[in-house]
């Protein structure tokens, strides 16, 4: 590996010690679903957003929920003995990506296949604090 990029992953990783994410990979759904659940809780309370999910009936909400949970997992663990109500959480950023695509054939009439594109996608989940936003606001003046 070249210094450049060498540079650039280890900036990478120090920017990411300070961020508090969780991954979903392949997930069997189309990305457009799974968007329309994300939009619902993009900038939200980390609490409102859990009951937005728990009381959505879709497929991609019940995997949307496991991910918040994990992302908070992920926040508790960097930050031990700070409690989570007191430190206001919220969503900063959800991304839907696009994944593989399995491509499947079904028989159609006279011969004929149709190809069938089976979607999945690539979820990452990024929450923050805004407390922490506030009091270095605080300082700085």
């Amino acid at each position: 590996m070249g210094s450049r990029k060498h540079n650039s992953a280890e900036q990478k990783k120090e920017a990411n010690k300070s961020l508090y994410f969780a991954k979903l990979n392949n997930c069997p759904s189309s990305p457009r679903k799974m968007r329309l659940v994300a939009d619902l809780v993009n900038g939200k309370n980390v609490e409102t957003a859990m009951h937005i999910l728990q009381h959505t009936p879709n497929y991609a909400a019940e995997k949307l929920s496991k991910l918040l949970k994990s992302a908070l997992a992920n926040w508790q663990q960097k930050n031990e003995g700070v409690r989570m109500e007191d430190s206001n959480l919220y969503i900063k950023e959800v991304k839907v990506d696009g994944g593989r695509m399995l491509k499947r054939v079904q028989p159609a009439p006279q011969g004929r296949a149709h190809r069938i594109k089976k979607r999945s996608n690539h979820v990452t989940v990024i929450i923050d604090s805004k407390v922490t936003k506030e009091v270095t606001e605080i300082v700085t003046k």
